[in-house]
């Protein structure tokens, strides 16, 4: 198994694409802590930390359930240290977490640009920020952020995510490359990893519910791409920003 004996941080692990991350981790024998803000379904949405949880218990894997809001640096602290208490190291942070408001600029109120970035950017720079003295520690670990296509559009894209998405995600490859330079001299990877095409997620689903699916794919690339990552350090790649395809290309996952 590729992560046996490791553990690993997956945000916004409630459902979508951070579920599919941190199930295939625990398939490959990570040690999981599922982190979101969901603890209770909410309406149309389906999905907790719980729920998660439990599937990775029936594959007979250790997990633990955090809740954690990663825009508040105290609960980022405590999702930290509740995983150095129970497994007692940290060697993958998958930054996964977030949110997209999908109206024009015009329409956009202040509070809701300001929850895209601080979700999006901020909450990777502070998860980010929290493991690094565990890896720095153990002198290894890999940082993975989730970013997008829309970094990289000039218009709509593929679908409407709406620019404070793409402006978050522009900042995240930016927060990648930085971070990737800073910590190389201490065996740490930092990656990004966009899909080349939409996820077909239940939280698409819900906010896209009149768009055309037909080329939307399912998580799998995904989750190969991430896991390809989750085994780097920086005597391996790193400072990459690239599309799950282009990974999965690039080192024969396909």
């Amino acid at each position: 198994m590729k992560l046996n004996g490791k553990v690993a941080i997956v945000t916004g692990a409630s459902r979508g694409l951070g579920k599919a991350i941190a199930v295939g981790f625990a398939e490959e024998g990570a040690w999981v802590v599922v982190a979101a803000r969901t603890e209770v379904e909410n309406k149309g949405l389906t999905g907790t930390i719980y729920q998660t949880a439990e599937e990775i218990k029936a594959l007979g894997h250790d997990v633990l359930a955090v809740r954690c809001d990663v825009t508040d640096e105290q609960s980022v602290h405590q999702m930290t240290q509740g995983t150095l208490e129970k497994f007692g190291r940290i060697d993958v942070l998958v930054n996964n977490a977030g949110v997209a408001f999908y109206s024009p600029i015009l329409q956009t109120p202040l509070k809701r640009w300001e929850l895209v970035i601080r979700v999006n950017l901020i909450g990777a720079f502070l998860c980010s920020k929290a493991v690094l003295p565990a890896m720095i520690k153990q002198g290894s670990g890999s940082i993975i952020n989730i970013s997008s296509l829309a970094a990289d559009e000039r218009d709509e894209g593929t679908v409407p995510t709406g620019v404070a998405y793409a402006v978050s995600k522009a900042g995240l490859d930016r927060l990648t490359w930085g971070l990737a330079t800073e910590v190389g001299q201490y065996n740490i990877a930092v990656n990004a990893v966009k899909p080349h095409r939409v996820v077909d997620t239940e939280g698409m689903r819900y906010w896209l519910r009149d768009a055309d699916k037909s080329s939307w794919q399912s998580a799998e690339m995904m989750v190969k791409a991430t896991l390809f990552l989750a085994c780097q350090d920086s005597q391996g790649v790193t400072g990459t920003v690239s599309t799950d395809r282009e990974i999965c290309m690039w080192h024969g996952l396909i």
